[in-house]
């Protein structure tokens, strides 16, 4: 049940859309039923963004925000309860002490955040306080370290941000790092992970720390599952099966490798993630954009707007619902209803979001087309949230049981 700050807060925000439209789409198609859920249910979405997002320039998402995917009014309205916060490390710092300093600024703005938020947000260490603030009415804002490379080789360290609040950690990002090769690095060094890799994911296990695949090469993958003895979980991955070819995602036999160790994958929003075309999209993108850097250097002042000229003469074409829709089908269809979620990436994926699904306002679209293709309610609960909190219980079950 919803009090009356609430029904301020919506019509708060019904107010922003019309002063901000770009934000977020009308609701009113929307089933009452589904908007329902949405305020019932326990929503978790693996990833999202805020952090580097606030740290690149600042807004105050307690409030309206005139930009990004994420504020406190569009996440009260989409019935958005635990928002993971990436706390995200550039590849550019592996290697480097910088990276353990971005990872404890943007721990540190999150709690600041927290205790601006005048009990709008709590800091979530584990799945008993998202639901305890689901009854308080507050948005839990649970942890992941996006890029284990903070880590710099001394596994103690693990423990200092286990205490700070992480809760997964994604091995790697964008670059083969120190414990792990990644899907978008043609530098396979270690060939799966690396032995220090291997004692990370032993460590996580033991202290209770998620071991998020996202990102991975699909040989560090393999690796994972034969050594991680907890349910490991792809934050923000959607399904090969959509983008052949497109490591980043999964492919079906690693899904039902995941869920057949009590894993989950969970649904990445961004158009390229999603279809063939959007991904065509994206390669040609960067094709153009390396054949420029080849001929004028990285830096030529012909780049300086290479992305907004390029999109203005190659629109994305964007997906919508309906694809979100079909690849949570799929996963369901070859792996069960429990080894699917939700992670996003708002505020990750920059403008590549579907069509209908642009802000943390839309969930309940999510919802509405969830009910359409016939999914019972306690399948939705599952998919929106439960299903994470069930792998995050064991993950801490298994680390209880351990002894040091």
């Amino acid at each position: 049940m919803k009090n009356l700050l609430l029904l301020f807060v919506i019509t708060l925000f019904s107010i922003t859309l019309v002063a901000f439209p770009a934000q977020g789409e009308s609701l009113t198609e929307v089933s009452e039923r589904a908007k329902q859920i949405a305020q019932k249910m326990i929503i978790v979405d693996g990833h999202i963004d805020v952090p580097y997002r606030v740290f690149e320039s600042w807004e105050d998402v307690n409030l309206a925000t005139k930009s990004g995917d994420f504020d406190y009014p569009r996440a009260t309205v989409g019935g958005l309860n635990a928002p993971f916060m990436s706390i995200y490390i550039p590849a550019t710092q592996d290697d480097s002490e910088q990276s353990i300093q971005t990872a404890h600024v943007l721990i540190d703005s999150i709690e600041a955040l927290v205790q601006r938020s005048e009990g709008k947000f709590a800091i979530a260490k584990s799945p008993k306080d998202i639901r305890e603030h689901h009854s308080q009415n507050k948005i839990s804002l649970p942890l992941g370290m996006e890029n284990g490379s903070p880590i710099q080789g001394e596994l103690d360290r693990l423990k200092i941000f286990y205490d700070r609040g992480i809760r997964y950690i994604t091995l790697t990002h964008a670059k083969s790092n120190h414990i792990s090769d990644s899907s978008y690095d043609d530098n396979k060094q270690w060939q799966g992970l690396s032995p220090f890799g291997e004692q990370v994911v032993e460590e996580m296990n033991r202290l209770g720390i998620m071991v998020d695949v996202s990102h991975v090469s699909d040989d560090a993958f393999w690796d994972a599952i034969k050594i991680s003895k907890a349910p490991m979980i792809a934050s923000h991955s959607s399904a090969r099966h959509f983008t052949p070819g497109f490591e980043r995602n999964m492919s079906d036999k690693m899904i039902q490798a995941l869920a057949n160790a009590d894993g989950i994958i969970m649904v990445n929003f961004g158009s390229t993630f999603l279809t063939a075309e959007a991904r065509e999209w994206s390669d040609r993108q960067k094709l153009a954009k390396q054949k420029l850097e080849k001929e004028f250097g990285k830096d030529g002042p012909e780049l300086k707007d290479f992305s907004a000229e390029y999109r203005a003469k190659h629109p994305l074409p964007f997906a919508d619902l309906s694809d979100v829709l079909d690849h949570i089908d799929h996963i369901v269809k070859i792996a069960g209803i429990d080894a699917v979620g939700l992670g996003s990436d708002y505020d990750g994926v920059g403008d590549s979001l579907p069509s209908n699904l642009k802000s943390v306002a839309d969930y309940p679209k999510l919802i509405d087309g969830l009910i359409k293709r016939g999914y019972k309610e306690s399948d939705i609960e599952k998919i929106l949230g439960e299903n994470l909190l069930r792998v995050w219980q064991a993950v801490e079950t298994h680390a209880s049981n351990k002894p040091g």
